[in-house]
This record gives C-alpha cells, structure tokens and sequence, in this order.
C-alpha cells in the first residue's frame, strides 16, 4: 500500500490541466506513441470540440523511481465551474492534489474555489506553474500570488509546460515524495466509495470505487449500503487507458466493478460498498447534496419518444450525478421533464449529450426558478413554471425564492460588479477585503436573476477572475407578473415567463424582436405578440412571402392585375386560418442569450 499514490489535478478553466495530464501519462509510458493524440482523456467529441473537460478521468499509470516500482491513481478533472460538482467527486477519492497556475493568466477564480475544496479534504497540495515557456509568462508574479493564496515557500513551487514536458519528471518525483500514501486496513471489512458510474450497453452499470479498507476479490458477493441491493462481483479491475481485469484489489485502490446491474436507480454516487458476509459497520460519508442553479422543461420534439427520453435521462444522470430530473407536462409540448442544471453552459451539454449520445432530438424552454403563490383564501400554492399559474384573480401574492451570494473578486472590477448586482435587484449586505488585491462581496437578491446570464456577465466582467457561491435564505414577497408571448394569437407557454413587472416592458420587446429574426417566413404574416395578461405590450409582424402572381400580365387593364391580386389575398386569408407556426429550437435557445 505504501507505494500507491492517489492525486488529481485541479485548476481554473484552460490553464493546462488535460495537456499536462497527456506529457504524465506519456512520460510513464502508459500510453504508446500510437494511441497518442492531444488530451488522451477526453474521450467525448464535445470535449475535444469545444477544448474543455466535462467528466473527470481516472486512469492508473506505473513508475518506478529510485529502483521502487510505484502506483500512480490519476484524476483529471473539469475547470469550469458548471462542472464543479465532478471536481468534488475526485477529490474524495485522492490523497492528494496537484494545483495547476497558468503562468501568462495567474490565480484566478475556480483555482481558488477548487483548493479550497481539496484543502476541506485535508488534501497535499503541489503547486505547479504551467506554460512556464510561453513569452507572455510572469513566473516571479505568479508565484507571489500562489504564496499569498497557499502560504508554502517560493522553491515548493515546480514551474513546467505540458506543451514542451519541461518539469514533468519533477512534478512526478515530487508526487511520490510529497503525495501520503493511503491509509486504510486490507484486513478490515471492506469498505469501498462509488465516485463515478458510466453504462455499457452490453455489461450494464460499470461503477467507479475507491477502496477504504478490506479487500475485494472476483466472484464475492457485495452490497451498496445506500439501497441494499446485493450483488455478485463477476469482475473487478483497475483503470487503464482501457479496463484491466484484476483477481483482487485491496485498501487504497482505485478500480471499477461490473456485477450486472441494470437498473440505474440502483447506483448511487456516493455510496458504500461492502461484503455481504462481513459488512462494514459504518457507510463512508457521501458527496454534498448537488444544488441546481437553473430549472428548464425538456421535452421530446415527437411526443411518442417520452418513454424514450426518460431512459436516456435515466442513462445520462449515472454518468453526471449533478443532474436532477422529474416528469412535468405542457399544453404545447406535450409530456417531458423538469430538469434542474447547475449552469447555462452545464445546460447546453446535456442537451448534446441527448443528441449525441442517445440520438435524442429535444425542445428546452426558458429556464426559471420555482415560486410561491398565495391565494386570496390564503393558501400556499407552489409553482414550478408559469403556465401552472393560478388565474390572476385569484391571486392575492406571489413570493420568490432570495439568495445570499458571496462574489470573490480583484479588487479592480469592484465598481463593475456592484454595477450588475444591483442592476439585478440585488443589495449588498457587506464587503471585506481579503488582501490589498481581493475582495469579497456579500448580496442578497432574487434567484431568477441569477438563472439567465448573470454568471456569463460576471465572468466578462471580471475577465474569468469572480467566484461566485450561494446559498438560499428564504423567500419574499414581489411584484411579479406572468408575461406571454403569442403567436398568431396563440401562447407558446414554453416561452411564458414570470418576471417582474419593471423589466417586463423591456424584456417582451427584446423577446418578440429576437422571435421576429429567428422564425422562418411562412405564406402569411405572423404576428408575435408579448402580453401581460390581456394587455398586449410589444408586437412584430414576420412578412409574408409573396409570390409575384402579376408577372404574367402585362399591359393591358389594371383590373386583369387587380383580380389576380384579390385572388391572392383571399388565398392567404384562408391559408392564416389553417396555416400554424413552427417555432424553431434556435429561438428557445435564443431566448436565454438576450441580453
């Protein structure tokens, strides 16, 4: 056990984490020179596509250093804050961290809000300065920063560049000097932690552990402590760049378990296994329960793929257990699911994800928060999107859900920030500067302004230099109104929204303007419409598309061109009769990116 290592690497969005990872993996020959490509361990398209990392990666790598043969557990994890809830899981599986800084950018706000995470773990932290290569680096700044932020002396510091391997062999060195070997009995009972779980369509649920004492052997009977299901171990193994089978692995071990299970309830992230025969007596701790920041209907384009969608869903939430979902329905779209995201950018994802992975065509709406209505006989009525809003006359007030945010940022974009909160309804509950350069801000406002763009702006605010967390404190009455937009006179309850009532001049006119871009010219003219109840705020008119049915007439009398004109208009009268819109899902998607 003293020579195995569990470490992963954690760091701000784009800083180098996945590269350096590649130049690790390369320099203990764990991947060959043919299996070799940029970013080995994102193996999605849409990370390779889009440059980031959206699961964490555990994969095992073998070195040998000073004639002892070492055992390397590596976890890559994502940066972006969307993401954050992945970087928690890994954590909880290592004994160590490897802090990357990029050297040309400095600390910025996940570095700080992922150490903070590993540190609560009682995680050893290994700063190292990445792209020290690169013309624009400031190494001497950059490391007064990581003194300041960390408190460890200037020469623990590694300075590397995953693109050239310089500094790679050190920071391995250094791992297996610094990085404590795991603790735990291989004679206990055993006792092992689910930190992630993907679905193979041909074996079934393959989960992800970490063994904190005992051992486990092939073929032995094991329970999950959280659901008590018992199951038989048919195989185990460690993690390569592929899944090696092992006879056994005991206390310490990162690997994974195939037993048959096909039933994705039955897996939690988070939970104990143990024996059947010997249990352990206490579960591990599991993860913080994940707090969604944005709500959304996804629905299905036909609706005879629900039954379909629920299974994707099902498939998709084992694999990205910050993902909540439950059945809701809509009297445009049909029956679907009320999903809650933890971001925007978390939001787009798993829409891919549906269409990539599970060849899933989906429709999501406007994203919101839930809220409370009370009724003039003075009940509690909860909503969870506005076409389940009671009728106005009934109403006597509606509450909505206020946070406490807390916004970590340089002292430079103070002025700025302060700007967008209070632009957001937000007021400030008190500032503390936590050095010369850094201070922290304290908000109270609503969380439905938060739910759009708030933390895009913040992040181009503050050049990617905010964190920003939050909690729920209560709810409090507010002056809100239910705002629809109507096509041809008919609402589109997918694009309903409750906002309140100053921004909701502003927001149907940006609303209809957007829809008037987007939705394709039909035969008729389309009227969008933004109504506050009957009282119709904003309007655009898409033209028709006409077709020149007097380019045949020519000279003659002007009422040979008249009567073909008048022919044309009650063809189109009736064509509006019948004629229905088709809103494209560009347009939903649109919506959440008005700014």
């Amino acid at each position: 056990m003293e020579n195995i290592r569990n470490f992963c690497i954690i760091a701000h969005i784009d800083h180098g984490k996945s590269t350096l990872a590649d130049r690790l993996l390369q320099l203990t020959n764990t991947v060959s020179a043919r299996e070799a490509q940029e970013q080995v361990l994102d193996d999605m398209d849409l990370e390779r596509e889009r440059g980031i990392t959206i699961k964490s990666h555990a994969i095992q790598m073998d070195y040998r250093q000073d004639g002892k043969d070492y055992i390397l557990n590596l976890i890559d994890t994502p940066g972006h804050v969307d993401f954050s809830y992945e970087v928690s899981r890994s954590i909880a599986a290592c004994e160590g961290a490897l802090l990357i800084v990029d050297a040309t950018q400095g600390i910025q706000a996940q570095t700080i809000s992922n150490l903070y995470l590993a540190i609560g773990h009682d995680l050893e932290i290994i700063p190292v300065l990445n792209k020290i290569d690169m013309p624009s680096a400031m190494p001497e700044d950059v490391k007064d920063q990581i003194v300041e932020l960390l408190g460890c002396r200037r020469e623990d510091i590694l300075e590397a560049s995953g693109k050239t391997g310089q500094g790679v062999e050190e920071i391995l060195r250094k791992i297996v000097e610094v990085i404590p070997a795991p603790k735990g009995d291989p004679n206990a009972p055993l006792q092992a932690l689910i930190f992630d779980s993907v679905f193979n369509s041909y074996r079934g649920i393959v989960a992800y552990f970490k063994i904190m004492n005992g051992t486990l052997n092939t073929g032995e009977f094991v329970k999950f402590t959280n659901t008590e299901k018992e199951y038989y171990a048919e195989e185990i193994g460690v993690l390569k760049l592929q899944q090696l089978p092992k006879k056994s692995l005991s206390a310490g071990d990162v690997g994974y378990i195939i037993s048959g299970i096909k039933a994705s309830k039955e897996v939690k992230v988070g939970d104990t296994i143990t024996h059947v025969k010997n249990p352990c007596l206490t579960a591990i701790d599991g993860f913080e329960e994940v707090k969604p920041m944005v709500f959304a209907g996804v629905y299905p384009i036909d609706p005879e793929d629900y039954e379909e969608l629920r299974y994707s869903m099902e498939k998709l939430q084992l694999n990205d257990a910050s993902l909540t979902y439950e059945p809701e329905s809509s009297v445009a779209l049909g029956f679907g699911f009320r999903c809650g995201f933890l971001g925007l950018l978390h939001m787009e994802i798993i829409q891919e994800r549906l269409d990539r992975e599970f060849d899933m065509a989906v429709i999501t709406t406007v994203p919101n928060v839930s809220y409370k209505v009370v009724t003039n006989k003075g009940e509690t009525v909860d909503v969870h999107n506005p076409a389940g809003l009671p009728d106005i006359k009934y109403i006597g007030h509606i509450e909505e859900p206020y946070i406490t945010a807390q916004i970590i940022t340089k002292s430079e974009y103070f002025g700025s920030i302060m700007n967008l909160c209070l632009d957001k309804r937000g007021v400030l509950l008190k500032q503390h500067y936590l050095t010369s350069e850094r201070v922290e801000m304290t908000f109270e406002m609503p969380l439905a302004e938060i739910v759009f763009d708030f933390y895009d702006k913040l992040k181009s605010i503050s050049k990617g230099y905010a964190s920003f967390d939050y909690f729920q404190s209560d709810y409090k009455q507010a002056k809100l109104v239910k705002l629809d937009i109507l096509l041809n006179n008919e609402p589109v309850d997918a694009l309903s929204t409750l906002i309140h009532a100053e921004n909701a001049y502003d927001f149907g006119k940006k609303m209809c303007e957007k829809l008037k871009e987007l939705i394709p010219r039909q035969q008729f003219d389309i009227a969008i419409q933004a109504a506050i109840g009957a009282k119709i705020i904003s309007r655009q008119t898409v033209k028709a598309v006409r077709k020149d049915v007097t380019a045949k007439c020519y000279g003659g009398d002007i009422t040979r061109k008249r009567k073909l004109l008048e022919k044309q208009k009650k063809g189109k009268k009736r064509m509006k009769q019948v004629g229905n819109v088709e809103v494209p899902q560009t347009a939903f998607l649109a919506v959440l990116k008005l700014d």
